[in-house]
């Protein structure tokens, strides 16, 4: 039995979606729900798995947009697996925020310098070898995309050293992305204000109890915590940086979903911790763990990353001093987080070494005034700089619930 596979729907509002990568190639024997492509949407990239177990006959090529509901692929239910096929096997490192590295198995399937039918038919058209052109696809193989982007040389001028050139077309997730942070730019008042943090007594109770609260919990107290209990805690003191623009209506929310930026294999995705004020800092780890592992293998889905209301980003384990985050749409605000740096500051009249970060709030000044954003970001720097008492209601042990 022949089955055609047609691409799913990945959410209400996605008609369209582009093949980023096979991971089998056409004549391939997979496994039922074994991971046979990834794709991109305009929101995330998904895995494709296969619904039964057969041969392949691929019917798009890396890099086609195709509509939800088109047929990708058959599987021949009746076919072998021989042996021959090759999975391949994706090694990553998860960490919120953090560049994971991945690491395909070699197939020999395709060569380098290898074209697809369609891209061949364009190279010949063009006059150009495919052995000049270097392909985007799988193992190197030369994509349609590939062939209408190459140019014939036409020579260049005496140089010295490697000058090689590569082009590669954006995913449709990083084109959207980009499409959206120039709409962000275009079409808000944004502006950015600027506070420091002594990092100290946070420093200090993660030292005091992260061993005990990692045994526990199984997951470790790190700052997202302490900035995410931080944040809700402003948000209700400020409720107009917790609210978006709908038409000439402005929407405030009496709830704190937290979107947190993490990096993934396919670049910056932004997961949605729901109702934080309802969390603990156990809860509130544990579920950016959750999202951070779901991001980092390909799981993570739609619902998962819309809804937010505000936005917490760390550039600071990447060695960001200083940045203006830009607003996460349809949200009013963001708050960046940087990187911690030992600088001398004043303490009581005396000099002291302490490990300072700087913070940056970006805001839609159409909704968020500066009274509000200012007095947001000094909430924000006073929750940090004193959590026992602000935080943790004056019993660090029952608020980590130790």
């Amino acid at each position: 039995m022949i089955l055609e596979m047609k691409v799913p729907s990945p959410g209400e509002s996605i008609t369209e979606v582009e093949i980023a990568q096979w991971l089998v190639a056409d004549g391939d024997y997979v496994e039922k729900d074994q991971a046979i492509a990834e794709v991109d949407s305009d929101k995330a990239t998904l895995e494709l798995p296969a619904e039964v177990s057969g041969t392949i006959t691929l019917k798009a090529e890396e890099g086609d947009a195709v509509e939800v509901g088109q047929v990708v692929c058959l599987i021949d239910t009746e076919g072998k697996n021989d042996g021959s096929s090759t999975p391949v096997v994706k090694e990553e490192k998860a960490e919120t925020h953090a560049e994971p590295v991945v690491t395909p198995t070699p197939s020999a399937t395709y060569a380098t310098g290898t074209a697809s039918p369609a891209a061949k038919k364009i190279l010949d058209e063009k006059g150009i070898a495919p052995q000049s052109v270097k392909g985007t696809g799988r193992d190197g193989r030369i994509t349609k995309h590939d062939a209408v982007d190459a140019v014939p040389s036409m020579g260049t001028a005496p140089a010295f050293g490697d000058r090689e050139v590569s082009s590669k077309k954006m995913s449709l997730l990083r084109r959207k992305v980009a499409e959206r942070l120039v709409t962000v730019k275009n079409e808000t008042a944004m502006l950015t204000t600027f506070n420091e943090v002594n990092m100290t007594p946070i420093f200090k109770l993660r030292n005091q109890y992260k061993e005990e609260f990692k045994t526990k919990h199984e997951v470790g107290l790190g700052f997202m915590s302490f900035f995410t209990k931080a944040v809700v805690r402003a948000l209700k003191e400020f409720p107009d940086v917790n609210s978006m623009i709908d038409g000439d209506q402005q929407v405030k929310y009496g709830y704190c979903d937290i979107s947190v930026a993490v990096s993934g294999p396919k670049g910056l995705m932004v997961p949605v911790v729901r109702n934080a004020e309802e969390l603990s800092f156990m809860g509130i780890e544990t579920e950016i763990k959750r999202l951070a592992i779901r991001a980092r293998d390909g799981q993570i889905t739609v619902d998962e990353m819309t809804g937010g209301t505000f936005t917490i980003s760390n550039g600071g384990v990447f060695g960001s001093m200083l940045s203006t985050p830009i607003i996460n749409p349809p949200q009013s605000g963001i708050l960046g987080m940087h990187n911690i740096i030992e600088r001398p500051i004043a303490v009581d009249g005396k000099v002291e070494i302490h490990p300072m970060m700087y913070l940056a709030l970006s805001y839609d000044h159409r909704i968020v005034d500066g009274r509000e954003s200012v007095g947001f970001l000094v909430a924000v720097k006073e929750a940090l700089e004193n959590p026992i008492e602000l935080l943790m209601d004056n019993n660090p042990k029952k608020a980590l619930e130790l």
